[in-house]
Parts: C-alpha cells; sequence; structure tokens
C-alpha cells in the first residue's frame, strides 16, 4: 500500500479564490489579498467563514492601541463550516472526528499541547501559543485570521461543533468573549457554589452581560454596575437585579480595577479580575484605551484597566478574601459555552448583540464603527464584496 511521507502537505484549490484582508501597517487602510489555494498539514481544517465579529482588541490593533505584527489578518471571533481536512484528519474538542459540512467554532489560541501549561488546562498561557488574528501573514499562512472568507485552522487548536439552529450572531463571539465569561463563572465557581450568591459585575460590554447570563443561570443573584444607564437598562435583560449587602463574588470586566471595588466583596468572598494583557499593548496606548472603553462601556476582557492598585493587605488577610485572575480560556471553557449558549443561553437576547453586518471588504467601516462611543456590542463581518 502506498502511503504519503510524513509531513505531506494536501493542496487544495479554491474556486472561486478565498479572499483575506490583510492590515499592512497600524492606522492604514486594509489590502484585500486572493488566495487560490492552500496546502493544509496533516492534521489541519480549512473552514469557510459563516460570520465574523469585531473584538475590541481588534480595533486596538488597527488603530496602533495594540502591537501588531503587521502585516495581519485580523479576528478571532467566527464561526463556519468545515470544507477540508488534512490527510490525518482532525478531531474536536471532545474526541470525536471532525467531518466536512460540521458547523464549528474554535479556540483563539493554538497551543502546543505537550508544555504544563497545556497538560494542567492552561493552554492559553502555553510558552509557544499563538493566537488567531495576531500572526504576521506568510507563505501558507494567509488565512490565520478571522477577516477572512476561509481561515486554515492548525493542531492545537480547540474544535468545537454548534448547533445548526443557534444564529451565527449568537455563535460568532464564542470563540473569545463567550468562553472567557464562561472561565470567569467557573473561577467563582471553584470558589463557592453559585446558589443563593450575591454576584457583583462591574461593566455592561458583551463580556459582563454573558458573566451576568451564566451567574444567574446556576443560580446566583447578579447586579451589574456600570457608569451608563442605559447598559445597567441592558443588562437587567440578561438577568441583571439589585444585590442586598456585600457581595460574594465580585467580577471585574470593564473599567479601572479600584481598591474599593476589591475590599467590597464579602468575608470570604473572591475578586475575579477579567483582563489583557500587559506584554501586546503599548502601556501610554493602553491607558487611552482604558479611558476610552470605560465610556463605551467596551465588551472585552482587555478592557479592564490594569494600572496598580493600591489595597489594604491587611484587611483583605484579616476577611479571607481572593483575588484571581482570569485570562483568556481553554477547550473546555469554550465547549461549556457553546452548550450554555444552545441551553439556558437562548432566554437571553444574545442575538442582538451584533448591532451590525457589514460585507468582509468594509473591514475598515465595521472596526472604525466598533470603535464609535455608542458603538454596539459587536459589529459583523460576512464574507463577500
Amino acid at each position: 500500500m502506498l502511503t504519503r511521507p510524513p509531513g505531506h502537505r494536501r493542496d487544495v484549490v479554491l474556486r472561486p479564490a478565498a479572499t483575506a484582508m490583510v492590515l499592512l501597517a497600524a492606522g492604514h487602510p486594509h489590502e484585500t489579498i486572493a488566495v487560490p489555494g492552500v496546502a493544509l498539514g496533516e492534521e489541519d481544517v480549512l473552514v469557510a467563514v459563516e460570520l465574523s465579529t469585531v473584538c475590541r482588541a481588534d480595533a486596538e490593533a488597527a488603530r496602533g492601541a495594540r502591537r501588531a505584527s503587521t502585516p495581519v489578518v485580523l479576528g478571532h471571533e467566527s464561526v463556519g463550516r468545515i470544507i477540508a481536512l488534512g490527510d490525518a484528519g482532525a478531531t474536536a474538542f471532545d474526541g470525536s472526528p471532525l467531518r466536512i459540512g460540521d458547523r464549528v467554532v474554535w479556540s483563539a489560541t493554538v497551543s502546543c499541547r505537550q508544555c504544563d501549561r497545556c497538560l494542567c488546562g492552561r493552554p492559553q498561557s502555553c510558552p509557544s501559543a499563538t493566537r488567531y488574528g495576531e500572526e504576521r501573514v506568510a507563505p501558507d499562512r494567509e488565512l490565520a485570521g478571522a477577516f477572512a472568507s476561509h481561515v486554515q485552522l492548525r493542531p492545537g487548536t480547540a474544535v468545537v461543533r454548534v448547533p445548526e439552529t443557534l444564529p451565527a450572531a449568537v455563535l460568532a463571539p464564542a470563540a473569545c468573549t463567550t468562553a472567557t465569561a464562561w472561565a470567569a463563572v467557573a473561577r467563582v465557581r471553584r470558589h463557592r457554589d453559585l446558589v443563593g450568591t450575591r454576584v457583583r459585575v462591574h461593566g455592561a460590554g458583551l463580556l459582563g452581560l454573558t458573566v451576568t447570563a451564566m451567574a444567574v443561570g446556576l443560580g446566583a443573584v447578579v447586579e451589574v454596575r456600570d457608569p451608563d444607564a442605559g447598559r445597567r437598562a441592558r443588562a437587567r435583560e440578561f438577568g441583571a437585579t439589585t444585590v442586598d449587602g456585600e457581595p460574594d463574588a465580585v467580577v471585574h470586566t470593564a473599567g479601572p480595577v479600584t481598591a474599593a471595588a476589591i475590599e467590597a466583596v464579602a468575608d470570604g468572598g473572591i475578586v475575579i479580575i477579567v483582563g489583557g494583557d500587559a506584554r501586546d499593548t503599548d502601556p501610554v496606548a493602553a491607558a487611552s484605551a482604558a479611558d476610552r472603553a470605560v465610556g463605551a462601556g467596551a465588551s472585552d476582557a482587555g478592557a479592564t484597566g490594569l494600572e496598580n492598585v493600591g489595597i489594604d493587605a491587611a484587611r483583605l488577610s484579616a476577611r479571607s478574601t481572593t483575588i484571581a485572575g482570569v485570562h483568556g480560556s481553554a477547550g473546555g471553557d469554550l465547549a461549556d459555552a457553546v452548550a450554555f449558549l444552545a441551553g439556558r443561553g437562548r432566554a437571553y437576547p444574545f442575538a442582538d448583540a451584533v448591532g451590525s453586518i457589514l460585507a468582509l471588504s468594509a473591514v475598515d467601516a465595521a472596526l472604525a464603527a466598533a470603535s464609535e462611543p455608542a458603538a454596539p456590542l459587536r459589529v459583523g463581518l460576512v464574507p463577500g464584496p
């Protein structure tokens, strides 16, 4: 029997050619490139994009507030359908074989699957990890971001099948915001049962709203704090109410972290800080971006102000306060997030989060719209002219 040698790549011709929107440099318009074919590695997966959404990190990278390895195809929030597989095939996160035609979402991170961090369930912290939407464009790596008609997934990516009945607008943010929200809620659950727990969420962007809906669905009583009355009102649509007395848990999803907010947690409580990666952001640009995020109600993890905060350590010790950070998510978080969206999440208006949908070729307009003070929770992009 003839077999192909290890490392063989399968050539897949695409007609019409795939298209990708390339950011040549921060502050410059995107350029369209055509990709007439791809070379699939043995375990690679080629996905035709159904819908992508603009995350805050994408908008920051486009305008230069976050470092980006240009030229780059931005974007890491997508839902799509598998159209080709490498010779060895690939498996979903649950271990089952992936098939052509499967509708899927995938993790924002590509990890090595072998280091101590990957093996202990934190692939997002893998020292050799890369992220979709951050990798410099190179031969055979033109389709490594979501702002394209297709995305080439590599081994080390958690791929999760999704229901055909869920709208693409609900599923596209799953890899980033929804999975990160689940990771934050799961961290609280490791500390205490959520049934009857009083939770205070800071920030009513998409991340804060998702944390709210998840916590309420698990039995918590949740209040949301946000400087904007309209966003606070929207939080009630996701289950927010008022909390009597000190919260048992505080989850920061947007706005600057303050000592008062940390110290407000009840005796024996936990504070979860969901924040961005300072290694990726210029400090001066990050400070101004955080200020804009507070005013605009930014919806993503990186909107949390991570400047130094003076806290009363003796008070925290005396009250047995736990402070934990959550950055990114693992494959299990993504799978659980999809299960939430397909179950209890149907009760909440996640489909309304994508306020506008533009053609892929209008990516610059989409990024500008996502940066506006009155921006919708998400702006969507669909392949097409």
